[in-house]
């Protein structure tokens, strides 16, 4: 990386500078030599930490042997400390304990041959065995963090795979009611079957665009180019009358403006399928009320129709239907409910908190 060699153009006239000013190098050439020659360890620590420590520290055991046992070492070599983090940063378990085996060894035979005393060899040992300490808890920090980004990665491609099943079915269902009326008109009414052939092109378009940057966002290292998520003041879109079901009226009341996105999507989504759900199984439906209402600690919607209701009616198949809106709705902390109204129609409630997080 570029910083390893920012770190090797730095210290190199450091060690030159040091072994000119310095009086009192032992064995000055062979100690700014071996410091110059090392340097490049700190390039391949990252990718070889096991193989940069057997170089270092076998290097220096070397020196030392042939200069009698006294270390030809220089402040500047310091920089070795690197080489133990780096071993228990980025190397395996087996590349550790072989490691912390060389440098063991090399403190070992330093000081048998009368290189550094016991005290300097175990002041050593605690030194470098800090440095090892260091590299394994910023490895371990480094894993939960990635733990962490993954499982973030997990929710959000949870979250986009209920907003692609909202959207299908959303679309499908659409394109389904508009067929079938189409098809009941097209005897008697010829143009109306083309009209709705036209709607469904244009609904059955839609539906493929919102998919396909659904599934670019599902990709993995693929950026996904999306319009922002919706919100509840988008839920207007959904109101008025269309040519095959019910009319929806849309009310909003209190402040909707600085909601979370995470609730205002979800309101938006939980309308839209509760919506889709009444158009699709709501018989002889003539109106559809969705409303929101807002106060300082949470968001309620209620959307209900005014179809008939019997025994055998079910508020959306099983999958991500009904089960889906629970669901998204229990992961912001809320609840929702559906059910047969006492006369006649059915009614879905969900209850948000407003920060958008559970409680």
């Amino acid at each position: 990386m570029w910083r390893d060699w920012a770190l090797v153009g730095l210290l190199l006239p450091v060690v030159v500078l040091e072994g000119i000013l310095r009086p009192d190098v032992p064995w000055r050439a062979i100690s700014v030599a071996l410091a110059i020659v090392l340097l490049p360890v700190l390039l391949w620590r990252r990718t070889r930490p096991l193989l940069m420590v057997a170089i270092a520290f076998g290097a220096s055991a070397l020196a030392s042997l042939l200069t009698g046992g006294v270390p030809p070492e220089i402040y500047s070599t310091v920089y070795v400390l690197f080489l133990p983090y780096s071993l228990f940063r980025w190397g395996s378990g087996r590349d550790a304990v072989i490691g912390s085996a060389i440098i063991f060894v090399k403190l070992a035979l330093t000081a048998a041959f009368g290189g550094m005393t016991v005290t300097d060899a175990l002041g050593g040992l605690a030194v470098l065995s800090t440095a090892c300490a260091v590299g394994a808890a910023i490895r371990y920090r480094g894993r939960e963090r990635q733990r962490e980004l993954d499982q973030a990665k997990l929710l959000e491609r949870e979250r986009l795979a209920r907003d692609l099943h909202d959207t299908v079915a959303h679309h499908v269902s659409a394109m389904a009611i508009r067929a079938q009326a189409g098809l009941a008109t097209s005897a008697s009414h010829p143009d109306a079957a083309v009209e709705a052939l036209r709607l469904i092109e244009a609904e059955a378009s839609r539906a493929l665009a919102e998919m396909r940057a659904m599934v670019r966002a599902l990709r993995r290292n693929e950026p996904a180019q999306r319009a922002p998520n919706p919100r509840v003041c988008d839920l207007a879109q959904l109101a008025g009358r269309s040519h095959t079901g019910p009319a929806v009226e849309v009310k909003l009341d209190g402040d909707i403006d600085d909601l979370p996105a995470s609730v205002g999507s979800a309101i938006y989504r939980l309308a839209q399928e509760s919506v889709t759900n009444a158009r699709r199984h709501a018989r002889h439906a003539t109106r559809i009320e969705v409303q929101v209402a807002t106060d300082e600690t949470s968001v309620r919607l209620r959307v209900s129709d005014d179809g008939e209701t019997s025994a055998t009616r079910r508020p959306a198949p099983a999958g991500f239907g009904l089960i889906g809106m629970m669901e998204r709705a229990g992961l912001l902390g809320g609840t929702c409910e559906a059910g047969p109204n006492p006369d006649r129609g059915w009614t879905v409630t969900a209850v948000l908190p407003r920060t958008g997080s559970p409680a």
